[in-house]
């Protein structure tokens, strides 16, 4: 009776001695296992490209293909393959080369059934802790890429959503957000989530490069390309072939290097400076932008044809004045990442950091965090505690009311819909230009306008 663990267990032996070969596989058989043979190397790995056994043993000794030049040969075709080899009795360095060239181990002519039992159980439960341990550290990977970011408002659910919808796909996603909303924490979230996690994450600033340096950064260059151009050198694409590349700001690109930009992501192709031969590269790119891309284009700054092709996945990020609900659980988190054991936040100090607006985002709130935490008298964090811009709430200097308020009160959501309405009125419902009244990205009017079903008049029945 064969058990479940061997039931569908393939092995193939490879021997050009044929006894040795039936009593390799009458053993191995006996022991449950679905055994292949082979009498020479070459045909042993053809089985193995065919069949994929889950583990191979050989002899060394064969004529043509000899055991090594197939150990390697099967090691290139999948290099977590389980090779067993057969060796003289007392060829110890034999063994040791081809341990070093991947062998899992090796036993010795004349050998036991027991013996060879014992190595290829073995070898396989190695082979099946070594898939469960690949697997847990996967799993691990993907809650890592989400460890940092932090919110269970119904804004940043919808973030996760469209992350774990996309994550596994090659579509480019351009990230939109004010700056410190954590477009670059959501870019790795996406790439740790996806099947390129094992690959490079790189990650460039398009803002903070000279723009005579960028090409070469973002495509590489040849020796002798510009003074100073010593050797060859990978660009950011380059170093994440079969990876990801994060393109922040993208909306800072110079015009001129936006058609080779967009080249390099039609072809899956780059030409290094100054040299002449293309070469194809497997990058999946994800971009972001705290600019309006759609009036940098209205502006002739920006190529329609390269947003588009960005903005396969367009995905906003909220400002954190947007998910106050969230910022308790982020003082949490940013307590804890900045070695906050044992400091507790009292209720009233929550309360004055989640009426503040916070206009560097959450990069602003993780600043004071910290900051608090090295300055603090105890482990109570109290309101004096709390700067004096965050305790007044004075994000921005105040100025004279432009609305009044009835006593009884209003709702907050039909004054913001009531403000929108209004912006557009006065800009003839022309999107762009009541987005800049109102001070927003174009995509945040368009998100408020679906979010309260304003409908222009021209769309109206």
């Amino acid at each position: 009776m064969r058990s479940e663990e061997t039931e569908k267990t393939w092995i193939l032996v490879v021997d050009d001695d044929v006894s040795l070969r039936r009593v390799l596989e009458y053993n191995l058989q006996e022991a449950g296992y679905e055994v292949l043979t082979a009498g020479s190397g070459e045909e042993g790995l053809r089985l193995f490209e065919e069949r994929g056994p889950a583990l191979v043993v050989t002899d060394l000794k064969m004529p043509g293909m000899g055991g090594f030049q197939l150990l390697k040969e099967v090691k290139e075709k999948a290099s977590d393959a389980l090779v067993v080899v057969i060796t003289a009795f007392g060829a110890v360095e034999t063994a040791v080369e081809a341990m070093k060239l991947g062998a899992y181990d090796f036993i010795t002519k004349p050998f036991n059934r027991d013996a060879l039992r014992l190595t290829v159980r073995k070898a396989l439960e190695m082979q099946g802790l070594s898939r469960e341990n690949r697997r847990l550290k996967e799993e691990l990977s993907e809650r890592e890429a989400f460890r940092n970011i932090v919110g269970i408002s119904r804004r940043m659910e919808e973030v996760f959503r469209v992350i774990g919808r996309v994550a596994d796909t090659d579509a480019t996603v351009l990230i939109t957000g004010e700056s410190g909303t954590g477009k670059e924490l959501v870019a790795r979230a996406i790439h740790g989530q996806s099947g390129r996690r094992a690959a490079p994450f790189v990650a460039i600033n398009c803002a903070a490069i000279p723009r005579d340096l960028l090409e070469s950064e973002l495509f590489g260059h040849v020796k002798g390309a510009f003074t100073g151009a010593v050797k060859d050198k990978a660009g950011k694409f380059q170093q994440a072939d079969g990876g990801t590349l994060f393109l922040d700001e993208v909306g800072e690109l110079p015009v001129e290097l936006q058609s080779k930009l967009l080249r390099a992501l039609q072809e899956k192709e780059v030409q290094p400076v100054g040299g002449t031969a293309v070469q194809k590269l497997d990058v999946r790119v994800v971009a972001a932008t705290n600019a309006d891309l759609e009036e940098a284009i209205a502006e002739g700054r920006f190529r329609e044809d390269l947003f588009y092709r960005l903005s396969v996945i367009p995905l906003h990020l909220p400002p954190l004045r947007e998910r106050a609900e969230d910022i308790p659980l982020l003082v949490r988190h940013f307590v804890a990442k900045h070695g906050g054991t044992g400091v507790t936040f009292v209720p009233e100090t929550l309360e004055i950091m989640t009426a503040y607006r916070w206009p560097g985002n959450v990069r602003e709130l993780e600043n004071t965090v910290e900051r608090m935490l090295i300055m603090r008298n105890g482990d109570t964090i109290t309101p004096g505690d709390l700067p004096e811009k965050v305790r007044h709430g004075r994000s921005a200097p105040r100025e004279c009311p432009v609305i009044n308020l009835p006593d009884e009160g209003y709702s907050l959501e039909q004054l913001e819909r009531e403000i929108v309405i209004e912006a557009l009125e006065r800009n003839n419902w022309n999107q762009s230009s009541a987005a800049r009244f109102l001070r927003i990205p174009r995509h945040t009017l368009i998100y408020r306008m679906e979010k309260y079903t304003i409908t222009p008049p021209e769309k109206r029945r």
